[in-house]
């Protein structure tokens, strides 16, 4: 690559902005990745389709190109493939969009986020799984977490940072001093507080925008189904069968995704429960509540 001649991102900005100057900006990332943003007056030409279609993409081999990818990696690829191809001016900007946004220049967005949720979910969304459709289904999902402790705290941790829209924590222990070497959403000045207010706090530490339910009481059958109706899935983070066996009835009563998970020293157990449709629930893989200590919880 020693012979494509890389520009900065400042340098890059003034070509740009200079109208003086006849070059073509062109963007060689994957069509999901601009959901990301992209710099005002681009060209769309993806990296896999250079090759094949730079002839009709890209008709004029002496008009100056200025290429940029994610990273600046890419594009200095691409730009030495137009160079074998007879392209007579090709440069790659080095840093590619991510120095562009970091140098505070501007750049245009056309999905439903904002620009800030866009810099925070940019390493989801350029996943072609998730994609700017699916961290929008993340910021408008509800999932109850019931339990603040072992397995709830990173639990509850990732959600949020993922951009899971709203969290419901039920919780009805408090913060204990054994409990701050695993529960990794409480903290030692959290001891005596209740582990929702203290998981509560953690979370909007790590991402403010979630909208966090907190429910300082035990889970009951009086109160279960109320609270699970306002919530797509339920994740386990209990540490007692009698609360599992009621998290997967109230789940299957409500039609809701049940995320079992259980733990004990070093063994575990996780499985997701959805019987809508007919699929299994946890009473198909556990018929009767085990006796104590006998399986993971």
């Amino acid at each position: 690559m020693n012979d494509v001649r890389e520009v900065s991102v400042q340098d890059a900005y003034r070509l740009i902005q200079d109208k003086n100057r006849d070059i073509r900006l062109i963007d060689i990332r994957e069509k999901e990745e601009l959901a990301t943003g992209y710099i005002d007056g681009a060209a769309f030409v993806p990296h896999s389709l250079i090759k094949i279609k730079h002839t009709k993409m890209l008709p004029e081999k002496n008009i100056p190109l200025l290429l940029y990818c994610a990273s600046g990696r890419r594009s200095l690829s691409a730009a030495k493939i137009l160079q074998d191809l007879g392209y007579a001016d090709v440069a790659s900007m080095a840093g590619g969009f991510n120095a562009w946004v970091e140098a505070g220049y501007e750049f245009k967005t056309e999905g439903a986020m904002t620009r800030d949720q866009i810099k925070r979910y940019s390493r989801q969304i350029l996943l072609h799984e998730i994609g700017e459709e699916g961290q929008l289904r993340l910021l408008r999902a509800k999932v109850l977490l019931v339990g603040a402790g072992g397995l709830g705290c990173p639990a509850g941790l990732y959600l949020a940072s993922a951009g899971v829209g709203t969290i419901g924590i039920v919780d009805f222990d408090r913060v204990d001093l054994s409990n701050i070497h695993r529960q990794v959403l409480h903290a030692t000045a959290d001891i005596g507080r209740p582990k929702t207010d203290s998981a509560k706090d953690a979370i909007e530490r790590i991402n403010p925008e979630v909208n966090i339910i907190t429910y300082q009481e035990r889970f009951t059958p009086d109160n279960a189904l109320e609270i699970v109706n306002d919530f797509d899935i339920v994740i386990d983070g209990s540490d007692n069968f009698e609360t599992k066996f009621l998290l997967n009835d109230t789940a299957f009563l409500s039609g809701k995704p049940y995320i079992f998970g259980g733990a004990v020293r070093f063994d575990g157990q996780a499985s997701v429960f959805y019987p809508k449709g007919g699929g299994p629930c946890l009473r198909c893989m556990i018929p009767e509540i085990p006796q104590a200590g006998t399986s993971p919880t």
